[in-house]
């Protein structure tokens, strides 16, 4: 029982310590502030009798005279006083917030240690292997999949006549864009998947066609 209300009653009371001196401080301050304008109230009005009394009753005068001294000694020692309690605040006002400061950055320092746990550099790196390699074997599981279901690899005559097919739409854009259509002849001369030509001289073979057509554009126009 007293863990848990003994104990925790202490650490509050600890806690709430510079607080309550704080406060004690600071209502000792007011009064003392309240103290010194009362001071300062008497300082003047023994001031006013002096003067009024200065050439009339020189006795009452002094005697005036005498009350202000005393009064201002007074508020001498309430001033240094009231300077001594403000130094003594701030001083109280700082360790407490360095010790807040100090307890907030310790409980940072805990939530970090519970965040990491055992983690270490090794372990990241570990771990990052591991899925490394499950990322690989879903690539190849995936790849085994596609290529099942797709059959293996692609027909090499398909690509030649797609190419073709590609060499002849840009014959016919380039026509077009001349204002024309392309000629038999132009699309006799393309190359043929039956030629055994090399791919360098098939291509060779179309630009030569283009320059051709392209002449005989040129020559027409000239008409």
């Amino acid at each position: 029982m007293w863990g848990w209300f003994g104990g925790g009653g202490a650490a509050q009371k600890r806690k709430d310590s510079p607080k309550n001196a704080i406060l004690g401080l600071r209502s000792q301050l007011d009064m003392l502030q309240k103290r010194e304008k009362y001071l300062q109230s008497q300082i003047d009005e023994q001031e006013n009798i002096a003067r009024k009394n200065v050439n009339t009753n020189k006795t009452v005068a002094k005697a005036a005279l005498r009350r202000k001294k005393t009064h201002e000694h007074s508020i001498e020692q309430t001033i240094a006083q009231i300077g001594t309690l403000e130094q003594q605040i701030n001083s109280i006002e700082s360790a407490n917030i360095n010790r807040e400061t100090l307890a907030a950055m310790q409980k940072a320092g805990d939530a970090m240690k519970q965040i990491h746990g055992k983690l270490t550099p090794e372990k990241v790196d570990e771990t990052m292997e591991v899925l490394r390699d499950q990322n690989a074997l879903s690539e190849e599981i995936v790849g085994a999949i596609v290529g099942n279901q797709f059959g293996e690899g692609v027909d090499e005559a398909d690509l030649e006549e797609d190419l073709e097919r590609l060499q002849q739409e840009a014959v016919d854009e380039q026509m077009l864009k001349a204002g024309t259509v392309p000629s038999a002849d132009a699309v006799n001369r393309l190359p043929s998947p039956a030629q055994q030509e090399p791919v360098s001289n098939r291509k060779q073979a179309v630009v030569d066609d283009e320059e051709a057509e392209l002449e005989k554009l040129r020559a027409e126009m000239a008409m």
